[in-house]
């Protein structure tokens, strides 16, 4: 892991075309802007992490796929 210190305005480089840069910094928050290809995903942990646990749980429900299987068909009703 990297620690680095910025300060507002200042940017960091990661690898050839990923900018980020420091726009604004309160007490117990920092609001970063990130510049990188569009082919590049850029997602807040929590998120990536929510959607891990979501996709784990419905795996595991007992029936879960049937249960889809069956809404499907009556939406197609």
């Amino acid at each position: 892991m990297l620690i680095l210190q910025r300060k507002k305005n200042e940017s960091v480089i990661i690898g050839e075309n990923i900018e980020v840069t420091v726009l604004e910094i309160g007490m117990d928050w920092i609001k970063l802007a990130f510049d990188a290809p569009k082919d590049i995903s850029i997602l807040r942990k929590e998120l990536v992490e929510a959607a891990k646990v979501n996709q784990e749980a419905a795996i595991a429900a007992p029936g879960s796929l049937d249960a889809v299987k069956k809404m499907i068909k009556r939406e197609e009703k």
